[in-house]
């Protein structure tokens, strides 16, 4: 028999869709919870403006789904896990655990359509596709740290270990000086010469101080003369 969808259905089809079932599934099941209406000849023109009015209620329906898969997009889920050799977790991350944890940030969706083929058991970043309707999905981002690692991080660094750092920036800025500087240019040697340097005296003049007493001597004679006289 031939119906039309007035509700989205999983794995059957979208709003408005004209489909073809069972005659028990549908008038069972489909059509007495009025999920769908029976498709006659004589309900035709009905069906036509039935249908038109429930493609205009999905493409409203859809428009908000794709805000919630804009919103799911932009998610990073953090998980911590006790851990062995080769980054296998002890436990798992599961399709209950990315609920809780989507709950705990305000968004609902259900369990079944967090896509998760199974349980995650190693370390690292994964993507989880989400169903939000029919082929529509959403991802998010998920990581799978080790436990503790976040404390391990935020240890501060030894003294020993530290003064080895700096040394090591030390040494890494003094070559990038020497880097920066360039080679030092080479001292050309001058020459040395055969002759042996002059010396440089200055020569003294002589005081002129017998002239002055020959002078005074003579003019005491003179003196002396006058006064004989």
């Amino acid at each position: 028999m031939k119906i039309i969808l007035k509700e989205n259905i999983e794995n059957l089809g979208k709003r408005g869709d004209i489909i073809k079932v069972a005659a028990g599934y549908g008038r069972n099941y489909l059509i007495p919870r009025k999920l769908a209406i029976q498709v006659t000849p004589s309900n035709m023109k009905m069906i036509e403006m039935q249908q038109k009015a429930l493609r205009k209620k999905l493409e409203k329906e859809v428009e908000s789904f794709q805000s919630v898969i804009e919103q799911l997009n932009q998610v990073s889920l953090s998980f911590e896990r006790k851990s062995g050799d080769k980054d296998v977790i002890f436990g798992s991350v599961s399709t209950a655990d990315i609920k809780e944890a989507l709950d705990k940030l305000g968004i609902e969706v259900e369990k079944k359509k967090i896509l998760l083929a199974e349980p995650i058991k190693r370390l690292g970043n994964f993507t989880v596709p989400i169903k939000i309707f029919h082929d529509e999905r959403a991802e998010i981002k998920l990581e799978v740290k080790k436990e503790g690692a976040d404390d391990e991080e935020k240890k501060p660094v030894k003294s020993e270990e530290k003064g080895e750092e700096e040394k090591e920036v030390l040494k890494a800025e003094d070559k990038k000086v020497e880097m920066e500087a360039g080679p030092e240019p080479e001292k050309k040697e001058e020459p040395l010469s055969d002759e042996p340097e002059e010396e440089v005296t200055a020569e003294k003049k002589p005081e002129p101080v017998a002239e002055t007493k020959q002078e005074e001597s003579s003019e005491d004679n003179v003196e002396e003369k006058k006064d004989q006289e």
